[in-house]
Formats: structure tokens, sequence, C-alpha cells
């Protein structure tokens, strides 16, 4: 796939009809990825409520990032001044080939790609985001993990002196998750250095974040700084914070209800004065790609 330049990116206003866009798209047009069963979402959602692209405004100002603080407000308020160059990131731990890399070398790396996912947050509300980006296996394959990288874990960068969050015991920072080799080598796996056709802001997770499309956002680690492989399951900083509440896989799944609310519907962004509710979807619409990773395994146990 070739580097999208700033110039090809779809332009604001064909993102606001996402329907149009779509048939005018094609299912793998050019450098853009839009997972089939995301396409049919609306179509299977009983209210026929269909999502449009969230607007860059909304994408910018409603965010959870505690580094910055706990309220939606909080991290477009609080991070305009993050300095995010330079910056360095590590790929190591059981691998063959570790790197230490900056992520403008990372970016010239591999080509940037265009992939609209839907983002859906554990406390019940969804985004659909068009991120800039590559596939996360194209990096593990540089740097050729050895038979004992079970897991990948993420860790973001520990700086309270930027981060007024991180000043408060909040959650045990540095912020650290955690993926299952197969899910990390997975094609809808990305990590993103921007979104809208633009570079990432600090309040989305700048300079490098991942995103797991059929995961609860919060498995999407802001401001990467060491990407490790490991042989055991890592502790992600919620699982730690509560272990009742957020599990190690974090599936989107209606059927599992966070302990103190519901996951059986969410709450569109933009959505006007009275944001629509619509049923959730099992893996956020992605089943057809990611179900096979979860073959025979109890869901509900491995929350």
């Amino acid at each position: 796939m070739k580097k999208v330049k700033s110039s090809e990116i779809t332009p604001e206003r064909i993102y606001k009809n996402r329907r149009k866009f779509v048939q005018n798209l094609g299912l793998a047009a050019g450098s853009m990825f839009i997972g089939q069963n995301f396409i049919n979402l609306a179509q299977a959602s009983s209210n026929s409520i269909e999502q449009e692209i969230t607007e860059y405004r909304y994408i910018t100002t409603y965010n959870n990032y505690y580094e910055f603080g706990t309220k939606k407000s909080d991290p477009v308020e609080n991070s305009q001044n993050f300095k995010t160059k330079p910056w360095n990131i590590t790929i190591d731990g059981e691998v063959e080939k570790p790197l230490k890399l900056s992520v403008d070398e990372l970016k010239n790396m591999f080509p940037i790609e265009e992939r609209i996912y839907k983002l859906r947050c554990v406390e019940g509300w969804s985004m659909v985001i068009p991120w800039l980006g590559f596939p996360l296996y194209k990096l593990l394959d540089k740097v050729s993990p050895t038979s004992k990288g079970k897991f990948v874990k993420f860790i973001s960068v520990l700086d309270p002196e930027q981060m007024p969050g991180q000043r408060y015991p909040i959650l045990d920072w540095p912020y650290k998750e955690g993926l299952r080799i197969d899910e990390a080598m997975h094609p809808l796996t990305i990590l993103v250095t921007g979104l809208y056709g633009k570079e990432l802001p600090n309040q989305n997770g700048s300079p490098l974040r991942l995103i797991v499309p059929w995961k609860y956002g919060f498995k999407s680690a802001k401001a990467i700084v060491n990407i490790k492989l490991v042989d055991k399951m890592p502790t992600s900083s919620w699982m730690k914070a509560s272990p009742n509440e957020y599990g190690f896989y974090s599936n989107v799944n209606p059927r599992v209800d966070h302990p103190r609310w519901s996951q059986a519907s969410e709450r569109v962004i933009g959505g006007g004065i009275i944001s629509p509710r619509i049923p959730t979807t099992m893996f956020n619409g992605y089943g057809d790609e990611v179900s096979h990773l979860y073959k025979n395994m109890d869901l509900k146990k491995y929350f």
C-alpha cells in the first residue's frame, strides 16, 4: 500500500456522510480499510441508526486520558504544551533484533494507511474515527519475536512534570497494557500516528498510540515509549486497579456487563442534543475478522 499524502486524505465534508463515503470507497480501495462486519453494523442494529464518521471537534475534545485529568475535557485543556519531539520508542524483550528509533524514523519505515475504525469505550460511548497508522505486525516482524514472546506489553511515557494526572495515584504509572501475540499480529491492530488526515493531537495520544478496534478503548495505550515481548500475560494498569471490572481481554461483548453498568447498548458521541443509543455489537462489529482468535474460549470468564 502506498503512503498517504495530505492531499489524498478524504475531505471532511465527505467523511460526514458515511453511507455515501463507503459506497464511493468500496471495501478496500486505495489505502483505506473498514471491517466488513462494521460496514454492516447499522443494518444489523434493531433501531437502524447509522453511525457516521464522528466530527473532528468531538474526537479531539471528548477523551479519556487520565494522565491529563479524569474529566473528558481535561485532556484537551491540559495537554496543549505537552512536548512530543524528540520521541524515541524501544521494541525489545523476547525478540532477536531489538530496535530503538524515533517516531519520525518509524513513520518513514512503513507506509501510512488510513483506517476507519469504531472506538467503543467501556463507559458506554462510541465514535467512528479515521485513523492514520500502520499494522503493528509489520513492526513486530522487523524485530523477529522468539518462541518465548507469547504476549506484547505496551508501556506509556512517565512524565509527571508534563502530565498532571500522573502526580496522583489514580493508576499505577506509567500506563501499561498488553495483548496476546496473535492479537497483536492481527492485521486490524494498528499503531496510530494521526487522525482525520492530520497529525495525532496530544489529547488523542500523540505521538504514537495503539488501536485494537474490537476491544474497549482503554486497551489502546497512548504515548507509547516501549513495546516489549514477554512470555507471561502482563498485568495492565486497569487490571491492577480493579481486576473485577477490567479483564485482560476486554473484548467488546454486550453479554458481559461492567459491574456498575450494562454494556448492551452504547451512546453515539456527536449525535445531537440527545445522543442516540444503539445496540452494542459483539467484538464492536469486527466479529467476522477476529472471532476465530477466541474459538472455544469462555468469553464471560475471560472478559
